[in-house]
């Protein structure tokens, strides 16, 4: 087995995570550089990557451009010509390892889209929509797409944003396992913060309502079709649970399905609130102006 260090600096972006960072971390020990860039934590996060021999920096998000993973991009200084975004959750294998550490060798491509082994109440899910991200790429080819982020959330790091690259895209095959044991409390309030962000770009970025504009994934552009019609719920459901198999992951792929489906059943009655609220304000305002205009 080859043990030389891997010319990559790993970044795990975190906050109140100790538990799941102590699992990824263990992995890591051939990568050349690990920083862990936490937003404040008190649970014991800090402390558990300074044991291990992390790098530790704090990110304070002032409530705009930019967020945690473009400000580690411009910020850092990286002694490697490679990054790789982990979550805290997510474990590397050493087949991963293997293959990154060829891929990295190549001068065809700047970056690579990495497929993921998820995990759902306590159970690999093995079937179902595939996880992807774009998370491994050249430093200095690219950051993440500027989203404006209007105050939708208190969502400090890029989640839904996709890195934009100058250059050719492969992909690694090796899953990395995405070991997301929090409770169901946590899963839904994730997902309703992210139902809630989705709702608000939806309207300002892909509908036309602010002159953003937005770079859209196949899948992001399928989404963002069908969102509007409230059969994306229903059409999730029968493609992620029947067509792709979910079925056969017992209950973990029933239930993943439903919260699934519900989300973005969350996102279209987000979107359809907004759209009142707007249009309550838009008649509040104008029947203020019509008053003023009335003389005494």
């Amino acid at each position: 087995m080859n043990h030389e260090i891997v010319p990559v600096t790993v970044i795990i972006p975190i906050k109140n995570q100790a538990s799941a960072l102590r699992r990824s971390l263990e992995p890591l020990k051939e990568m050349e550089s690990v920083v862990v860039v936490d937003s404040g934590s008190v649970d014991g996060t800090v402390e558990v990557a300074q044991a291990w021999g992390a790098d530790v920096v704090q990110f304070n998000w002032t409530g705009s451009y930019p967020k945690k993973r473009n400000w580690a991009l411009q910020s850092l200084n990286f002694t490697t010509a490679w990054v790789l975004f982990l979550d805290a959750d997510e474990v590397v294998t050493p087949a991963f390892i293997s293959e990154l550490r060829d891929a990295i060798q190549t001068p065809t491509y700047v970056g690579y889209w990495l497929n993921y082994a998820n995990f759902f109440q306590g159970r690999l899910l093995r079937f179902g929509v595939p996880q992807r991200k774009l998370a491994l790429f050249k430093v200095g080819t690219g950051l993440y797409e500027r989203i404006e982020d209007r105050g939708w959330s208190d969502l400090d790091m890029e989640v839904h944003e996709h890195p934009i690259l100058d250059g050719a895209i492969g992909k690694l095959h090796s899953r990395i396992r995405h070991e997301d044991f929090s409770d169901l409390s946590a899963f839904l309030n994730r997902h309703n913060k992210y139902s809630t962000w989705e709702a608000h770009r939806y309207l300002e970025q892909i509908a036309g309502e602010a002159a953003d504009g937005a770079k859209l994934t196949l899948r992001q552009q399928v989404k963002y079709a069908l969102i509007e019609s409230r059969w994306l719920s229903v059409i999730y459901f029968f493609y992620t649970y029947v067509l792709l198999g979910g079925v056969f992951d017992g209950s973990a792929g029933l239930h993943y399905a439903i919260y699934k489906a519900r989300y973005f059943f969350d996102i279209s009655q987000k979107i359809e609130e907004l759209r009142r609220s707007k249009r309550a304000q838009t008649l509040e305002l104008s029947e203020r102006k019509s008053k003023e205009k009335i003389p005494c």
